[in-house]
């Protein structure tokens, strides 16, 4: 619960007595390479605190075509978010790539956490705000951007995920073939 402690304390300070509060809304979850968090037509229970791991999270379209909507690495939060605020079914996966460990949070915990202490309430509007920019950032990528362009801006923004993730998960998140990326890879040494 340490690394919890310290990725809410980026943000606001916590005294000891507010932080054993707030742990007693999130438990610890082992996940295993290839296990599911989630899966489409799943309840969606919990909001997901990456402690361990990558995680992808993705849809599958009506053709059977995946699309990876995200990447989450150590420290990220990831979920159906349209399930998990809406309380519907899932239309999401996610699903770890590497062994890893999770924090769950139910929307239940994470509004009372948000009404009993201003600093969580803070603390996740932040939060909120920062994937909400990210998203923007990521439309508008794949709307105007060369393959080559999106690329160099993956390179850019996680560098680490470059190593960690499979190349033909890459691709598919840039919205290129597993040939374009390993050309784009070359072209950009």
């Amino acid at each position: 619960m340490e690394k919890l402690r310290k990725h809410i304390e980026a943000i606001t300070p916590l005294n000891d007595e507010e932080f054993e509060y707030i742990k007693t809304f999130f438990s610890l979850k082992k996940v295993r390479k290839k296990q599911y968090l989630i899966h489409e037509g799943d309840e969606v229970k919990y909001e997901y605190l990456v402690i361990k791991g990558i995680y992808k999270v993705f849809y599958i379209d009506n053709d059977g075509k995946e699309h990876i909507l995200q990447f989450a690495q150590e420290n990220w939060w990831m979920s159906d978010y349209i399930g998990y605020f809406k309380q519907k079914p899932a239309s999401m996966f996610v699903e770890c790539l590497e062994n890893g460990e999770v924090l769950c949070l139910t929307l239940y915990g994470r509004e009372k956490l948000s009404a009993d202490l201003h600093k969580m309430e803070h603390f996740f509007r932040l939060k909120l705000t920062n994937g909400f920019v990210a998203l923007q950032q990521r439309i508008a990528l794949l709307l105007s951007s060369t393959p080559q362009e999106r690329y160099e801006e993956f390179s850019q923004w996680y560098p680490d995920l470059l190593q960690r993730i499979p190349k033909k998960y890459i691709a598919e998140f840039l919205g290129v073939s597993r040939e374009t990326l390993s050309r784009l890879h070359s072209d950009s040494k």
